[in-house]
């Protein structure tokens, strides 16, 4: 055969095992002269005819993917969805909760509070890199290895439900929410070690009673957690459904009253801080503050039942 045909041909064997080449050349040439002589027998010259042929077979490394029985994909469609269900998730959730937190960090560090959202932005930028690479990273390596994802099997039960367009939780607002909690969070111990009143040696007094930590406030935190959990469980139903809005209210009750039981027993702000504070010292000042974060934290557990369950309930219809 010509020249044309044997760089065609170890173009191919190039990308093929070596053991398999002796006999996938033979069976390769074999096949060209085949295509080769039934068009020439059709009248055609033989030079277009091997041309002709050659550009039908297309790609050599193509050719030899499927000789070898290689993919030529990253991430093929039995393990595509579940790739993409689990970077979305987590695009959605942990670049924006691992810059707010490094924000904070960093203006509890002294910066400025321009430097603290350059520093917040450029990790969350950063984060959203790393988690797409080692996710997909992963899913392609369990793709070449052929590994099970042990997935439960599709039903029509996982159908949507059919609901107008423009009725889903917008990602914005779950965004929102849970930067709004790791803020929350990342208070907690921020008041504790920076905070913004100091004892005569130049140490920090905390915000919030030390005592608090032995259990309340990692108790706190934890439902602070849950609650992120909790929003992106909101997201992917896209509404509230009756059995989110229970877990929201048993977590807003959880949350609510252990804070309550703290301000009414006046042992929520830690008592070295109120006396710091000239104007908390006094006593009937105290009882307002108290009164305010005992309102505050009442009426925002009423409203957020009262409008989930609506929401719920309007949706449900």
């Amino acid at each position: 055969m010509s020249s044309l045909t044997d760089r065609y041909l170890a173009a191919t064997l190039r990308a093929v095992p070596a053991p398999r080449r002796a006999e996938i050349a033979d069976e390769l040439r074999a096949s060209i002269a085949d295509m080769i002589d039934g068009r020439t027998d059709a009248g055609q010259d033989r030079e277009t005819a091997e041309r002709e042929v050659l550009t039908e077979l297309g790609n050599p490394e193509r050719l030899a993917a499927r000789y070898a029985d290689h993919r030529l994909q990253l991430i093929g469609p039995a393990y595509y969805l579940a790739w993409r269900r689990l970077l979305r998730l987590l695009l959605a959730t942990v670049p924006i909760a691992i810059g707010a937190l490094v924000a904070v960090l960093d203006a509890v560090d002294g910066g400025s509070v321009g430097s603290a959202i350059g520093v917040g932005i450029t990790t969350g930028i950063e984060v959203v890199v790393q988690v797409a690479f080692w996710v997909t990273l992963t899913f392609a390596v369990v793709e070449r290895l052929s590994l099970p994802l042990h997935l439960p099997r599709w039903t029509v039960d996982q159908l949507p439900e059919d609901r107008p367009a423009g009725r889903g939780v917008p990602l914005a607002d779950t965004a929102v929410s849970i930067a709004a909690l790791v803020l929350l969070i990342a208070f907690l111990p921020w008041q504790h070690f920076r905070s913004w009143v100091r004892d005569d040696g130049g140490d920090h007094i905390p915000v919030l009673d030390p005592a608090l930590w032995r259990f309340w406030l990692p108790a706190l935190i934890a439902l602070l957690v849950a609650e992120i959990v909790l929003q992106v469980a909101r997201h992917r139903a896209g509404r509230w459904t009756w059995p989110l809005v229970g877990a929201k209210v048993t977590l807003d009750l959880a949350f609510a009253v252990p804070v309550a039981w703290l301000v009414l027993t006046d042992r929520l702000l830690n008592p070295e801080f109120v006396q710091r504070v000239d104007w908390l010292r006094d006593g009937a000042n105290l009882d307002v503050v108290y009164t305010i974060a005992l309102v505050a934290v009442v009426a925002s557990l009423v409203r957020n039942t009262v409008a989930i369950a609506a929401q719920a309930r309007r949706r449900a219809a």
